[in-house]
């Protein structure tokens, strides 16, 4: 690295104490209120940037000369010791094109805005039905575990093709891989139990095709099987992990804000309220990682080519130059009538996250169905007894004790 700290680095990834358990960890608010772009140390003692400021990160995550690759010698992880595991064979969320445009353009059309919307329907009987077994007999449930989780799980293995009978091994396989708080050895081993899974799934679909993504990606004879099984892998566990935790945490917030639960049953203003609780909530607390491919003047600050910067979704949504005003609630607050369709919570560029179209489809017909059914919903437990994942590298919630 060429480039000197001027301030302490900051410990990355930074954890979550006491405060507003919504928000990002304090270490790094403090970090983008000193400046938009600060040095920060990765777990194996490695330095990098930290990149806090909407423009910023903006940049770091369209600009071509910052790279995807995580085979790239110095991109920055955020496990220490990694690099040789997490290396091998990855998916095309940690490659640039043409790599990454090739795979990715084989799942595109699963996710269309036009297919998500044909889906509504299939979407609304699995919340319905979710709903219907979570309330039948009883007055009280957890909501992570009896809604939060069921309705994506459901949503992600009716378009992928995985037998929903087996949720429960992906679930715990995911919170694995997720936990930053396990070991290397623990996290890999569970990413090869997943892949394998995959991969003997994958064959039996070639073997007897099947119209859905992995039956379709079987076939073809450009890829491998385990280039099947990780476009399945990354598309699993994104596609349920990140929608549950924000269904959890979406919650949580707005019984916590009941005045502002009435937007959502506005169907002209519940696109509108999911985006906000996007950009407030951004459950990729950890950052996204890139590398410098040349020397690039990053908001005055040149970033060398060969260094590491990590892109904080979280701080940059809430950017009070881009998301606040004079006329409405600090950026840190919950405004559903804030025009938050800029935020980057599902990241920005060609890397930027495949299934937002169905993720914003799934949280606007479970929250505001959820409220529907279910309008005195609300807490058991005192709020400051609610158990948030803060070992995560996805930030979200243990469980939910909720009654009606």
């Amino acid at each position: 690295m060429t480039s000197t700290p001027t301030v302490p680095a900051l410990p990355l990834p930074a954890r979550h104490s006491a405060g507003c358990p919504f928000g990002p960890p304090p270490a790094y608010t403090e970090a983008a209120a000193t400046a938009r772009l600060t040095r920060a140390e990765l777990p194996g003692g490695e330095s990098c940037w930290l990149a806090t400021g909407y423009t910023e990160v903006r940049t770091v995550l369209s600009d071509r000369r910052f790279s995807a690759d995580v085979r790239h010698p110095s991109f920055p992880l955020l496990v220490a010791g990694s690099r040789e595991r997490i290396t091998e064979n990855p998916s095309f969320l940690n490659l640039d094109d043409p790599e990454h445009g090739r795979l990715r353009r084989m799942v595109t059309g699963d996710f269309l805005v036009k297919r998500v919307q044909a889906m509504r329907p299939d979407i609304q009987r699995i919340v319905d039905e979710a709903l219907d077994a979570m309330t039948e007999g009883r007055t009280e449930a957890d909501l992570v575990a009896d809604f939060a989780l069921p309705v994506p799980s459901l949503v992600i293995c009716l378009l992928l093709g995985v037998p929903y009978e087996d949720h429960g091994f992906f679930q715990t396989i995911s919170r694995t891989l997720l936990s930053n708080a396990l070991t290397l050895e623990q996290r890999v081993d569970a990413r090869d139990e997943m892949l394998a899974y995959l991969e003997e799934l994958a064959a039996r679909k070639r073997a007897e095709p099947q119209d859905d993504i992995l039956g379709r990606l079987a076939v073809r004879d450009d890829l491998t099987p385990h280039d099947v099984a990780a476009t399945g892998f990354l598309l699993l566990i994104a596609g349920h992990e990140t929608t549950a935790n924000m269904i959890s945490l979406s919650t949580a917030l707005l019984l916590d804000r009941p005045e502002q639960i009435a937007r959502l049953a506005d169907p002209a203003a519940l696109p509108g309220a999911v985006e906000e609780l996007l950009r407030l909530l951004t459950i990729v607390h950890t950052g996204v990682p890139r590398v410098a491919l040349e020397d690039v003047d990053l908001g005055g600050t040149t970033v060398r080519a060969g260094e590491g910067v990590i892109a904080m979704l979280s701080t940059a949504n809430r950017d009070e130059e881009m998301f606040g005003g004079a006329d409405r609630p600090p950026v840190d607050e919950l405004d559903l009538d804030r025009d938050a369709r800029r935020h980057l919570a599902f990241g920005f560029g060609v890397h930027q996250c495949l299934g937002q179209p169905l993720a914003r489809a799934e949280l606007q017909i479970a929250l505001a169905t959820l409220f529907r059914r279910l309008p005195g919903l609300r807490l058991t437990v005192p709020r400051d007894e609610l158990a948030f994942r803060t070992d995560s590298f996805i930030y979200g919630m243990r469980s939910l004790p909720v009654t009606w």
